[in-house]
């Protein structure tokens, strides 16, 4: 029964084209292992009499944005009606704010999402266009409070008496030649141009002038 249930809902969604099942495994560094995913997402299939087409592994951290992950190419190929396996939803971001992010976009595009650990069955079904309404307005809710915070605390720091930002006319203290003073004195010691050198550094002849005005003691010239 479990078997025929599976292959009426895949094939329910749409009859013209094969529905592709993702196994989705991510780990933050190179010391853990996909093994331990696999194996549940492996196990779980077997349960469910389900194969899946692709596995897409990955070793990153659950903070980088999804679009910088292969998890971000992944969902752009996904079609309406694939499902998306994964052991717990921990593993498709960090924080709950990329999670409901991500799945309101799954959901939205009846894309289905699949956990193991969580229980999950998160597809186009009347509860599923629930929570993805519920993902959704949480994760504005979220996104505006953020910003509230952020725009108080500077607003308090303001009224404390605190200058935001870099002080006007303040610059860096690094620049383009920072680390080639050693360079920069050899050829000045054999009577190179600024314009020379500015070409063997790749920068302007002015930048060059600058730079020895202001590390004058340090490069021992004037």
């Amino acid at each position: 029964m479990q078997f025929l249930f599976n292959l009426y809902r895949l094939l329910n969604i749409n009859l013209n084209r094969k529905i592709m099942i993702y196994g989705y495994i991510r780990v933050s560094t190179d010391k853990q292992t996909v093994e331990n995913q696999r194996f549940e997402i492996y196990q779980f299939c077997e349960k469910q009499v389900l194969v899946i087409d692709n596995w897409i592994e990955e070793t990153i951290s659950g903070s980088k944005k999804p679009q910088d992950r292969k998890l971000g190419k992944l969902l752009k190929k996904m079609r309406k009606g694939d499902i998306l396996i994964c052991s717990e939803l921990s593993r498709l971001g960090r924080n709950l704010l990329m999670i409901m992010g991500i799945l309101n976009e799954c959901m939205n595009r009846v894309i289905q999402v699949w956990t193991i650990k969580d229980n999950y069955r998160l597809g186009s079904d009347i509860s599923s266009k629930v929570l993805a309404f519920a993902f959704g307005l949480s994760a504005e809710i979220e996104r505006n409070l953020i910003s509230q915070r952020t725009k108080e605390a500077l607003a308090r720091k303001r009224a404390e008496g605190v200058i935001l930002g870099r002080p006007k006319g303040r610059k860096s203290s690094k620049t383009k030649l920072t680390g080639h003073e050693k360079k920069i004195k050899e050829l000045l010691d054999k009577s190179v141009s600024y314009s020379a050198i500015g070409r063997i550094l790749g920068v302007h002849r002015l930048t060059v002038s600058a730079f020895v005005k202001e590390n004058s003691v340090l490069l021992n010239v004037f």
